[in-house]
C-alpha cells in the first residue's frame, strides 16, 4: 500500500481534476473532516442541505446547499435566495414555532420564480420546514419537501397536581379524600399519554333507626383504560378513560348520609362526588321504623317489613341516575314478622344487591367493588378495605338491615367495600359505614329503638401514566 501526502492539488489550467477509475472507492476516515468552500455540484443527494446551525434572528441571504434554523420571535423576517441554478437547494425550518405570527418571506434573485411565479413567497404555518430545489427558468425554485415538527413528535405526558400523590412504576395516582382540584399543567400528547383513569365513589347512605334497613353504597364508578388484567380490576371498569386539557378540574367527594332521628327516622342519602364528566350518585338513605320500600341512589337501600308475613316490600332501586357500566345495586326486602318485628333489608352495594331480611334476622349488605392495589401504590396509605378478592381494594358496599334479635349470629353485617353493620343490641348504633370507602350505614336495633350508622364519606382517585 503506497501513500502520498501532499498540502494542495491544482489542475492544469482550464481542466478538471479526476479522482480514480469507475468502481473504485474512497474513503474518509473517521474523524476527518470535509470543509466545501465552494459549490458542489453532483455530490451527495440532489435536494438535500447541510444545516447551519446558527440561528438565523435577522434577514440574511441564504448560499445554496445550505439550510437554516430561523427565529422570528422578535419580529418578520426575509430570506433573500441566491441566484438559481439547476439542482441548488435552500432549506428553512421554523426554529421557535413562530411562523404563524411573524412570517419569512423569501426573496427571488432578480429574474428568478419560485414555483412558477415571480412573487415573493410567504412561510405562515407553525414549526414548518421546508425544502426548495432550483428546477429551471420556468419554475425557478420548488417545494421538494416540507413538513411539521408533529409529524415526529417527542413523547409528551400528562402533568397535574392536587390530592395526594404517590407513584407506582410509570404511573402517578391523585388521592382526594376531601374537596380539591387536579390541577393540570401539559395534556400530553398521543406519543406518550393524553388520557387518565377515575376512581369516583360517592358518599354512602345513612342508616335508619329502629330495626332500621341498612343505607345504600355511594355511587362506584371507575375506569381502566391503562389495563389493569382481571381479576384485580373490577368488572365494573369503563374500558375508556377521560382525555384532559391545560385546566383546573374541580373535584367534589360525597359526604356520608346521617341517620334518622329517633325513635322512627329514616337516614339521609349520601353526597354526588364528582370529577369532570364523571359524577357518582349517593347512596340511598335506610328505611327507618315506617314500613315500605327502599330508596333509591348510586345503590339502592332495603326496605322495612311488607305487606304480609311472607312477601317484603321491594329494595329501593340502584344505579339511579342510569349509567353504564352500573355504579351500583339494589337494595334486598324487609321482613314483616307482625308479632315479632319488621326487619329491615339489607342495602345495595357496587359489586351485590342488598339480602332480603327473614325472621329474627336483618339482610346482609352488598358487597362492593374493587380496584387493584397497584391502580394506588401496593405501598401507599391504606384506602378502601378487604374484600373476598386478593390485592384489590373494596369499595361502596352496602350497610347492613337490623331486627329485634341483632347479637350474633342474627347480626347483619355489611358488604365488603366500608358497609356498616346492623346494631349489636338495643343499646348501641348501627355500625358507620367507612370513611371514604362511600360504604352505607348499618341499621339501628328495636325494642327499644336505636340510630343507625352514618353513611361513609366518598372518594375520588385519577390514574395516568407520567413517562415510559
Amino acid at each position: 500500500m503506497s501513500e502520498v501526502k501532499v498540502n494542495k492539488i491544482s489542475p492544469r489550467s482550464g481542466t478538471d481534476v479526476t479522482l480514480g477509475d469507475s468502481g473504485d472507492t474512497f474513503t474518509i476516515p473517521s474523524g476527518a473532516t470535509i470543509n466545501n468552500q465552494g459549490t458542489a455540484v453532483n455530490f451527495g443527494a440532489t435536494g438535500s442541505a447541510s444545516w447551519v446551525t446558527t440561528v438565523k434572528t435577522s434577514t440574511f441571504t441564504a448560499v445554496a446547499g445550505e439550510g437554516y434554523f430561523v427565529n422570528t420571535t422578535g419580529g418578520a423576517i426575509t430570506v433573500n435566495l441566491p441566484a438559481g441554478t439547476a439542482g441548488a437547494v435552500v432549506a428553512i425550518k421554523d426554529y421557535a414555532n413562530t411562523f404563524d405570527t411573524n412570517a419569512v418571506t423569501l426573496v427571488q434573485n432578480g429574474s428568478d420564480k419560485i414555483g412558477g411565479s415571480a412573487v415573493n413567497a410567504t412561510l405562515t404555518t407553525e414549526g414548518i420546514a421546508v425544502t426548495l430545489v432550483f428546477i429551471d427558468a420556468t419554475q425557478g425554485w420548488l417545494v421538494t419537501d416540507s413538513g411539521l415538527q408533529t409529524e415526529a413528535p417527542t413523547a409528551q405526558y400528562v402533568t397535574a397536581t392536587g390530592g395526594t400523590i404517590t407513584t407506582c412504576g410509570n404511573f402517578k395516582t391523585h388521592i382526594f379524600t376531601g374537596p380539591g382540584a387536579l390541577c393540570v399543567s401539559s395534556a400530553g400528547n398521543a406519543a406518550g399519554s393524553t388520557t387518565v383513569d377515575y376512581l369516583v365513589v360517592a358518599g354512602g347512605g345513612g342508616g335508619g333507626t329502629a330495626q332500621g334497613s341498612g343505607g345504600g353504597a355511594g355511587g362506584f364508578r371507575v375506569s381502566n383504560s391503562y389495563s389493569i388484567p382481571a381479576p384485580t380490576m373490577s368488572p365494573l371498569s369503563n374500558p375508556t378513560g377521560l382525555p384532559v386539557s391545560v385546566q383546573s378540574y374541580t373535584i367534589a367527594v360525597g359526604g356520608g348520609g346521617s341517620t334518622g332521628s329517633l325513635p322512627s327516622g329514616d337516614g339521609t342519602a349520601g353526597s354526588v362526588s364528582t370529577f369532570s364528566t364523571i359524577s357518582s350518585a349517593g347512596g340511598g338513605q335506610g328505611r327507618g321504623n315506617g314500613l315500605g320500600t327502599g330508596f333509591t341512589g348510586g345503590s339502592g337501600s332495603g326496605s322495612k317489613g311488607g305487606p304480609t308475613p311472607t312477601s317484603g316490600y321491594c329494595g329501593g332501586a340502584g344505579n339511579t341516575p342510569p349509567v353504564s357500566p352500573s355504579q351500583g345495586q339494589p337494595g334486598g326486602k324487609g321482613y314483616d314478622g307482625r308479632s315479632v318485628s319488621t326487619n329491615g333489608g339489607g342495602s345495595g352495594g357496587a359489586g351485590s344487591a342488598g339480602g332480603n331480611a327473614a325472621n329474627q334476622q336483618g339482610g346482609t349488605g352488598g358487597d362492593g367493588s374493587f380496584i387493584a392495589d397497584g391502580f394506588i401504590n401496593p405501598t401507599a396509605p391504606s384506602y378502601g378495605t378487604p374484600g373476598p378478592v386478593g390485592s384489590t381494594r373494596f369499595f361502596a358496599g352496602g350497610g347492613a338491615g337490623a331486627s329485634c334479635s341483632n347479637p350474633a349470629p342474627n347480626r347483619a353485617l355489611g358488604g365488603a367495600g366500608g358497609g356498616g353493620n346492623a346494631a349489636v343490641s338495643p343499646s348501641s348504633n348501627g355500625v358507620a359505614g367507612t370513611v371514604n370507602t362511600g360504604g352505607g350505614g348499618g341499621g339501628g336495633a328495636g325494642n327499644p329503638s336505636s340510630a343507625g350508622g352514618i353513611g361513609g364519606s366518598g372518594i375520588v382517585i385519577i390514574r395516568y401514566k407520567f413517562q415510559n
